[in-house]
């Protein structure tokens, strides 16, 4: 009878899993603060070129200041930052700097300028190019006046980025460009429902671009693009959760990470895994963090993924590295 009950008692736990182990999760290995000498440090991006870290963020001395100023930190490991340049434009305020590699191994920074008002225009994207991360020389203009180009992605050569409309016309314009200098419309006009701005656009192996787009009226709920080449016409999709600073990236096994603000039930730095097929936005991580945060650039390195993004939750609003073990694909 014993030994009939054993049976049963294992045959049980096989069937509703009571022995099974929880599922791995995501773990922070370290996070470390890496700039506060500012008032005001913000809205970061990371990229690895030619063997060296490096970080780009705004220093002003607030969240809306009109002094704002590029700084980019580089690194050899990670671990000791030190400052490569500091870029300033008299004309206004320099926010939310971008960095990429473009396929002739340089590194492109994009940027928005805010004009010092009273000027009749407010917004112009800005660009600047280098090989050590150090000399960039003078800005360009790209896209149109008050058409922010608030991210690029390369794909075979090609740049490719949505810029919103910043005056009363509200609207994403998508952009195509070559060489991160030179961009021409490329969609007139993709979405321009409840205030579309921020956007992170990526490419899937089957030539798939997707795309997170944050929005700032309405329901101000996030939409997930889809597009194929040439990626001219785009279907959206509402994923029922607000978001801010999206970012994301394909692991090496094919999932997609996004870096987002989250406001509910309080803001934080999040980290989710971005489900195309639901589609859905599910967190996995949320990083030390609270009130003016996220704006995330992300970096596979060492089968880590590397976060930085900024945060007011010690002292001043200052930016961090973080870096994250994954676990593994089910």
């Amino acid at each position: 009878m014993s030994s009939l009950l054993a049976f049963l008692a294992l045959l049980w736990a096989q069937t509703f899993g009571v022995d099974k182990k929880p599922a791995p999760k995501a773990e922070i290995v370290e996070v470390n603060r890496i700039w506060s000498r500012a008032p005001h440090n913000a809205f970061t991006d990371l990229v690895r070129f030619r063997g060296r870290w490096y970080c780009a963020f705004r220093e002003g001395t607030k969240h809306d200041s009109y002094d704002g100023k590029i700084r980019i930190l580089s690194s050899p490991a990670g671990d000791r930052w030190d400052s490569a340049a500091l870029i300033t434009d008299d004309r206004g305020d320099l926010r939310d700097p971008k960095l990429s590699i473009t396929p002739d191994h340089r590194l492109l920074l994009i940027a928005g300028l805010a004009y010092h008002p009273p000027s009749a225009v407010r917004h112009q994207t800005v660009a600047w190019q280098a090989l050590d991360g150090r000399d960039w020389g003078p800005p360009e203009s790209i896209a149109d006046r008050d058409v922010w180009l608030w991210r690029v992605s390369w794909h075979r050569g090609k740049a490719y980025g949505f810029g919103y409309g910043t005056s009363d016309r509200k609207f994403l314009r998508g952009y195509i460009g070559h060489d991160g200098i030179g961009f021409q419309t490329h969609t007139e006009n993709a979405f321009d429902r409840d205030y579309p701005n921020e956007t992170a656009i990526l490419f899937r192996g089957d030539d798939t671009a997707v795309c997170l787009l944050r929005r700032d009226a309405g329901s101000m709920t996030a939409q997930l693009g889809a597009s194929r080449p040439p990626y001219r016409a785009w279907s959206w999709t509402d994923l029922g959760v607000r978001i801010g600073g999206p970012n994301m990236m394909s692991l090496p096994d094919g999932r997609i990470v996004a870096a987002v603000r989250l406001y509910d039930p309080k803001p934080r730095m999040a980290l989710c895994w971005l489900d195309t097929e639901q589609p859905a936005l599910n967190e996995f991580l949320s990083l030390p963090s609270g009130g003016d945060t996220s704006y995330a650039g992300l970096a596979w390195h060492d089968d880590l993924l590397w976060v930085s993004y900024y945060s007011t939750h010690e002292e001043r609003t200052s930016i961090y590295l973080a870096k994250v073990k994954v676990p593994k694909k089910p």
